[in-house]
């Protein structure tokens, strides 16, 4: 994709329109607004400084995705607004054409992810909405992943421990709604899969403690979509 590439130059204009009168074909040295149209198809719309992508623009690839909000030496950089075709739409910060800081994505089936990011992928502080059931995951994630915090189910019982494979694992507690609590250790084990073109991990749950919360438990991982 052009916006990810420092120089403009290295790229076939079909036309590059200026503001004003100017008489120019490409944008180079080129400083205000301007409209450039790239052989693969994708046209941006904007601010120009020294012949770059600085300040605001509108950022059409040919995938269909488009980009509005705040570039820097041709990056997107700052905040922006990047509406996917197929994957949703994401509003917040931006570094060197990469989703970097505090931002929220919104999933084609509503699911929400709001909070930190680096490097394009979900790091630090964030909370994951289910659209379809009204859990969240609230806490501490790693390369897209969740590995600590609380698992909040519609009803505010809720569980704080630790994650893998964005689902409890090793030692937590759930607590209720009663003021009741209770600590146990939940242990993953991954289910293998007969099927090659099918890369969802099937993992199986098992929770262990010595109160009565190894059938309530049960009963949450069977009824509640996770």
């Amino acid at each position: 994709m052009a916006d990810e590439n420092p120089d403009d130059n290295n790229f076939e204009f079909i036309k590059f329109l200026p503001e004003g009168d100017q008489k120019t074909k490409s944008s180079r040295d080129y400083t205000g607004k301007g409209q450039a149209k790239y052989a693969n198809n994708e046209i941006y719309e904007g601010d120009y400084v020294d012949g770059k992508r600085n300040g605001k623009g509108k950022y059409n690839y040919a995938n269909g995705d488009v980009y509005f909000g705040d570039f820097i030496n041709n990056a997107k950089h700052g905040i922006g607004k990047l509406t996917y075709k197929e994957k949703g739409d994401y509003f917040g910060q931006w570094e060197n054409g990469k989703r970097h800081g505090e931002g929220i994505f919104t999933y084609p089936n509503k699911d929400q992810y709001s909070g930190w990011w680096a490097f394009g992928k979900k790091e630090g502080n964030g909370t994951y909405i289910y659209n379809d059931t009204g859990m969240r995951l609230v806490g501490q994630w790693k390369e897209n992943k969740f590995v600590s915090g609380r698992w909040i189910l519609p009803n505010g019982t809720y569980y704080d421990g630790e994650f893998d494979n964005n689902k409890p694992n090793k030692t937590g507690i759930w607590y209720f709604k009663n003021g009741n609590k209770i600590q146990g250790t939940y242990n993953q084990k991954i289910i293998p899969n007969d099927d090659p073109d099918d890369k969802k991990l099937n993992i199986e749950m098992k929770w262990a403690s010595n109160g009565y919360l190894y059938q309530n438990a049960d009963l949450v991982n069977a009824h509640e979509k996770f």
